[in-house]
């Protein structure tokens, strides 16, 4: 079918039109973008991708990703002018409460939106998770009778996303994964927020993309449709096992003359000439937010071609799951709920009660059963596997020979990896893991962020996590990175005490799927915290907190700690008495989910002789110990010396605990 180009060009200029008159009503927005590319909009809703406006989450669909999420009005435009469940009452309540249309794209919140973009750079490398999932997915399920996945994923980015690190280093991943179902269009208009691009940019995009292997594609015009269209399709047909990256040189604000190709075109500055853009564009003066009937009657048609082809692949599905049933239970496993207590009862083994083992070493024997539980279970680490052992022993290497390997080197890239995980929940096919030092937190934050705020059940097994790390010293030494990461909203933060609680940790985290979960894990060797039966200590962790040493007498003191400084407080609490109880609090924000007739019963009001220890910051722990308790911690950074001295130079000793206590 010849693509209609001038009806096209018409729908560029109507979509420009419903930018202009959103960002104008509620005088905030962006307008660069949406109007800069609303050609590029136009071929790929109205022609080259392969999705269904009825269906958002149809399995084989194209991704599209639209990196610079300030230009959210470009997408919002397009997913109501495609036919997706976005009426005009929601483009017309841009940016207002409780709006389907909010200021920077939110996944879950929009149908059609495939994630939480705003922050730059980070679309990009989520575009790059979808991709290996795509991967993933293609080499698992796939046969040679019936293909079920062949989809891809495009994003859109702009300067100021491929200026990001995260970008780069998600992009040499790509590179070097081969991951040619990804297609990245560059929105090339010289222009970044603040400046033209050449104030603080002069690398030749092309060679550089090239150099760490992809294929190039570049656009002189990026508002010629024919062009974009064929370039699109190109990128999509290609066989050289590399992703794509098409340069379309456009002009940032296109439509409104007085800003468009300059800085002031980025933001909401063209709002205020409204009325000379539209009548320029060709819009009726006396109708906001007009889309014309030959325009709406194109979309339906092409709704209904791309329905035939979703309805084509429904058969193939079908046949697929008749021929295959093993595979399509693997499949439909995304959807079931997984329960932590049969995890930690029935599939993670008990742990001798002689062992001594760092938490790290507990996980790499927690994590190979969990494997083979739940076979869409991936395992990511930023080239430490041989520390953070997380590799699933009965799997191998993802890569361009093996697409179905369950372990993903991702190198020294720790915030892409982060974000690639990102990518990989948001298609929610797979259950992803990733690792590093728990330091490097601080490399990877501004993802995990983004996986809070958009509910995605990221699990982060990061290890080295105190001063324990000993001789590496204050700079591998995160003695804030833990509270730091509680106070993100949303973010289950479990530092587990032994291996047993450890087990219960990585059980609760697999059981989640509102959320991320953080393990934070030890170098050290950790005793058995054989005091306290091993079913109390998987239990406890799912409640965040629990009384793991319960007094004999009447209570006098209550001993709070969590990871490698239960022991301490087990330790202290044979020195003072029948009257102290222990609490271990592997986790504040599930403790602190717990009605409160629990958290009371755990934490009795009227004892008010409270001692807290953890290797670290001592601020979070005031709420639990109160005005009248003392909090042990590490308020200042480490010493590079062998562990078990740091924590003895630092107070984190029994001894200390006892002092304190008796002191109250």
């Amino acid at each position: 079918m010849a693509l209609e180009t001038n009806l096209l060009a018409k729908a560029a200029n109507q979509a420009r039109g419903l930018a202009i008159d959103a960002v104008h009503k509620c005088s905030s927005g962006h307008l660069g973008l949406p109007l800069g590319c609303a050609e590029i909009g136009a071929v790929l809703y109205g022609s080259a991708l392969q999705h269904n406006p009825a269906d958002p989450k149809w399995l084989n669909r194209d991704r599209f990703v639209l990196s610079g999420g300030h230009g959210s009005m470009f997408l919002y435009a397009w997913l109501h002018m495609s036919g997706y469940d976005l009426p005009l009452d929601e483009v017309k309540n841009f940016r207002q409460l409780h709006s389907k249309t909010p200021g920077h794209p939110e996944f879950d919140e929009t149908p059609g939106v495939e994630a939480t973009t705003g922050p730059l750079g980070q679309g990009i490398a989520n575009a790059v998770g979808y991709a290996v999932s795509g991967k993933m997915a293609e080499a698992r399920f796939n046969t040679p009778e019936h293909t079920i996945f062949d989809n891809h994923i495009i994003t859109l980015a702009g300067d100021g996303c491929m200026q990001e690190g995260v970008a780069m280093e998600a992009a040499a991943f790509a590179g070097f994964q081969g991951l040619d179902n990804l297609i990245l269009i560059y929105d090339s208009n010289d222009v970044t927020l603040d400046a033209m691009a050449d104030k603080s940019q002069n690398e030749n995009t092309a060679a550089r993309f090239k150099a760490i292997g992809w294929d190039v594609i570049t656009l002189a015009e990026g508002h010629d449709i024919a062009a974009i269209n064929k370039a699109v399709n190109k990128a999509k047909k290609a066989k050289t096992g590399k992703p794509q990256l098409i340069i379309a040189k456009t002009i940032i604000g296109k439509g409104i003359p007085e800003v468009e190709g300059t800085s002031k075109g980025h933001g909401e500055g063209g709002a205020k000439f409204a009325d000379a853009a539209r009548a320029g564009l060709g819009l009726p003066a006396d109708q906001l937010f007009h889309v014309s009937d030959d325009v709406k009657a194109y979309f339906a048609n092409h709704k209904k071609r791309l329905v035939r082809a979703y309805n084509k692949w429904g058969k193939t599905y079908k046949a697929w799951r008749e021929a295959n049933p093993d595979k399509a239970a693997i499949l439909d496993s995304r959807n079931t709920p997984v329960s932590a207590a049969h995890l930690a009862e029935n599939v993670i083994p008990m742990f001798a009660a002689d062992a001594k083992l760092a938490t790290r070493a507990a996980g790499k024997e927690i994590l190979q059963p969990l494997a083979a539980e739940l076979p869409l279970l991936v395992s990511g680490s930023a080239d430490l596997y041989g520390s953070t052992l997380n590799y699933i022993a009965a799997s191998t290497d993802f890569d361009k020979t093996n697409r179905a390997g369950r372990n993903i080197r991702y190198g020294i890239r720790e915030h892409a990896m982060a974000a690639i995980n990102n990518g990989i929940a948001y298609d929610g096919i797979f259950r992803t893991s990733c690792a590093t030092f728990l330091v490097f937190a601080d490399y990877s934050r501004p993802s995990m962020r983004i996986a809070a705020l958009a509910k995605l059940p990221v699990t982060y097994i990061y290890t080295h996590d105190s001063v324990g790390v000993g001789e590496d010293g204050p700079t591998h030494q995160p003695v804030e990175t833990v509270s730091g990461l509680r106070v993100i909203p949303n973010m289950d933060v479990i530092r587990p005490a032994d291996p047993e609680e450890t087990a219960g940790a990585f059980a609760a985290a697999l059981e989640r799927t509102d959320g991320p979960t953080l393990l934070a894990l030890t170098r050290q060797a950790l005793p058995m915290l054989n005091d306290i039966p091993p079913h109390i200590r998987r239990a406890g962790v799912l409640k965040g907190g629990y009384v793991a040493i319960q007094e004999t007498a009447p209570l006098t003191h209550i001993l709070l700690a969590a990871g490698s400084e239960v022991q301490h407080a087990v330790a202290a609490a044979k020195i003072l008495g029948p009257g102290a109880r222990v609490v271990s609090m592997p986790s504040f924000k599930r403790f602190n989910e717990q009605p409160k007739e629990y958290r009371d019963s755990i934490l009795p009001p009227d004892c008010r002789k409270r001692v807290s220890i953890e290797a670290g910051v001592t601020a979070l722990w005031r709420e639990y110990v109160g005005l009248d308790g003392i909090c042990i911690g590490i308020d200042r950074f480490g010493i590079s010396a062998p562990g078990g001295t740091v924590m003895k130079e630092l107070g984190i000793t029994p001894e200390a605990v006892v002092t304190a206590a008796q002191s109250l």
